[in-house]
């Protein structure tokens, strides 16, 4: 064989195996481009029908028994069965047959499925596919199942702390046998237990104080007097036992007075009489009972409580003011101011007195009536301030002037106030009168100027000084 046929067949050798590799790069090359032109299919899980609702999966199997899908920003296969979180984006490989979901295209750095917005909402979530399975998603439902029952569970044990159920009340109820008593009803067992040989003193002495606590209501005491009880209550001043004088005066005190009703929507509040209690009381004798325990030694709790029911006798009932001044009942007032220890009532007393004369004065200055006529007939025969001028009051009054409680001297200075058109030749003649009463102005003047720059123009001290410049100004 020559030389250039070798040669020949090396080249043809060489030329063949360039063909071959080049065939091979091109189907590869071919190989590679295929994918590219696979036909794809983009499906939407979240696509709604035409009322706005969002269409189903293929599947009707309950939610609970399929497999959860986790898509990540790549395709990844779909096996039977699996459950497509919704918004997630759904292809058919054409070259491979099967169906393909990844998450869809970000856009500004944000999820486009509802799932991983959710996630980012409630904090930090681990997105890993394999983080969670159907069984742990389970177990955790049947945690938060379990915390919310022993959540319900301690409120409810709270409350039943806090309340006990209707049918324990109902028992406990039953086991006391409660019985709604009327007034009238608590008063016939109390004047019972107290009119009873067989009550002990502390159980009268505690009906008795149950007693004044009814009584001051109107209805009550008409009751009171109906049932028998104001005239063992006037029969209990004449005990032995001062307890119980005490209190039989005290629930005395409270029937023949009231409560008022008129002018509480201005806020005062205070006594007034009761008139058919009164007129029973008097005919009982009560006025000569009570002046009887003021006039001898008594405890001081004794008389205070007497002195009460004298005045609540007294006030608007000109038949027994009357009857208090035939009585003595002045000189029994006067009496108290001698003895050691009733200071206390002192300032009573004058209160007492200065009502009783101002209830004239106000009477007499009112408009006329029929019914007032007959009234102030009545009170005309009450010849009160002659009495209280002829057993000298007009020097007993002044002297409480020296005590230091502002109280006792403004109503000290009401009553000085009104007895001086009386008394006036009798305190021109008293000079330590005039000096006391220049003290006061001073002392008050200081008092009243440090009212009016702490911004209280109208204050209790400047009251108290009008009243004092009033009495100066007519004793000159």
């Amino acid at each position: 064989m020559s030389p250039w046929a070798g040669l020949l067949s090396t080249t043809a050798r060489v030329s063949l195996l360039l063909l071959l590799g080049s065939v091979l790069f091109s189907c590869s090359s071919l190989g590679q481009r295929v994918p590219e032109f696979a036909l794809t299919k983009i499906e939407e899980s979240d696509i709604k029908d035409d009322s706005g609702k969002e269409l189903g999966t293929e599947d009707d199997a309950d939610p609970e028994d399929l497999e959860v899908f986790y898509p990540t920003d790549q395709w990844q296969t779909l096996r039977p069965g699996q459950a497509v979180p919704a918004g997630s984006h759904i292809r058919l490989n054409l070259q491979t047959g099967e169906r393909e979901a990844k998450l869809p295209d970000r856009e500004n750095g944000e999820s486009g499925t509802r799932e991983e917005k959710g996630r980012k909402r409630l904090g930090k979530v681990d997105l890993d596919a394999n983080s969670f399975t159907s069984e742990e998603l389970k177990k955790a439902l049947a945690k938060i199942k379990e915390s919310e029952k022993a959540e319900r569970k301690a409120r409810e044990e709270e409350v039943r702390k806090k309340f006990r159920p209707i049918e324990q009340l109902k028992e406990e109820f039953e086991k006391l046998n409660m019985k709604i008593e009327t007034d009238y009803e608590i008063m016939v067992k109390l004047i019972s237990k107290f009119n009873s040989s067989a009550s002990t003193l502390d159980e009268k002495v505690a009906a008795l104080y149950d007693l004044e606590y009814y009584v001051h209501q109107v209805d009550n005491a008409k009751d009171f007097l109906s049932m028998g009880g104001l005239q063992l209550v006037i029969e209990g001043l004449n005990s032995s036992e001062a307890s119980l004088k005490e209190h039989a005066a005290f629930v005395l005190g409270a029937a023949l007075s009231r409560f008022w009703t008129e002018n509480q929507e201005k806020g005062k509040r205070g006594r007034a009489s009761n008139p058919k209690v009164q007129i029973e009381a008097i005919e009982g004798g009560a006025l000569q009972k009570l002046l009887v325990i003021l006039a001898t030694e008594q405890p001081l709790a004794v008389r205070k409580k007497a002195l009460f029911a004298l005045s609540s006798m007294l006030r608007h009932f000109p038949y027994a003011q009357q009857q208090f001044l035939k009585l003595g009942g002045l000189q029994v007032l006067r009496s108290l101011f001698r003895q050691k220890g009733m200071e206390p009532l002192h300032v009573r007393v004058v209160t007492l007195l200065y009502d009783l004369i101002m209830e004239k004065m106000l009477l007499e200055d009112s408009q006329h009536g029929e019914q007032m006529e007959e009234k102030i007939q009545q009170y005309q025969q009450v010849r009160l301030v002659p009495a209280v001028v002829e057993q000298g009051w007009c020097a007993l009054v002044p002297n409480l002037l020296a005590m230091p409680e502002h109280d006792t001297r403004e109503k000290v200075l009401k009553l000085v106030g009104v007895l001086v058109a009386f008394c006036r030749e009798h305190y021109r003649g008293d000079p330590a009168l005039g000096t006391t009463l220049s003290l006061l102005r001073s002392e008050y003047e200081e008092l009243a100027a440090e009212e009016q720059r702490e911004g209280d123009k109208d204050g209790y001290f400047r009251e108290l000084l009008g009243s004092i410049n009033t009495i100066i100004q007519e004793l000159r």
